[in-house]
């Protein structure tokens, strides 16, 4: 199985939308802190469920629990600590009990992506909840979406 991952900076809609449905992705997988957020363009929460039937004939879902705390995250926009950040949110992570508190079949009966703001995973929480799902489940490729 894979578990696919996308940012939505950097990219116009047409990129994003072109970029889900060449991948065939069937979920997506929100995991943003604030889904609603004033800078989210086009991937504003009513917005993007709208988008994503009507383009890419997606379903969207937000896992709120996949998401860093606002703590966590001021404490990385102020210090730019990505070693602290990562400590931090691995932290939250096991208090959560993820992923054996999530249900592995919601992620294997369709293509499901992860989807937060950064336009790279690699300094985006993104990243570590799928490695940590690909790593406790065994079977499962990550794939970033650039």
């Amino acid at each position: 199985m894979k578990l696919y991952t996308i940012g939505f900076t950097k990219k116009s809609a047409e990129r994003f939308f072109n970029l889900l449905k060449e991948n065939r992705i069937e979920r997506l997988v929100d995991i943003r802190l604030n889904p609603h957020g004033q800078l989210s363009g086009f991937a504003k929460q009513p917005d993007l469920c709208y988008f994503l039937s009507e383009i890419t004939n997606c379903e969207y879902h937000y896992m709120g629990i996949l998401s860093p705390t606002k703590e966590i995250l001021s404490v990385y926009r102020k210090d730019n600590d990505w070693r602290e950040y990562v400590r931090s949110f691995e932290t939250l992570m096991n208090e959560r009990n993820i992923p054996s508190s999530l249900d592995m079949h919601f992620f294997e009966e369709k293509k499901c992506c992860f989807l937060c703001s950064e336009a790279s995973p690699k300094r985006c929480h993104r990243g570590l909840v799928a490695e940590r799902m690909a790593k406790y489940w065994q079977n499962i490729e990550v794939k970033h979406i650039i």
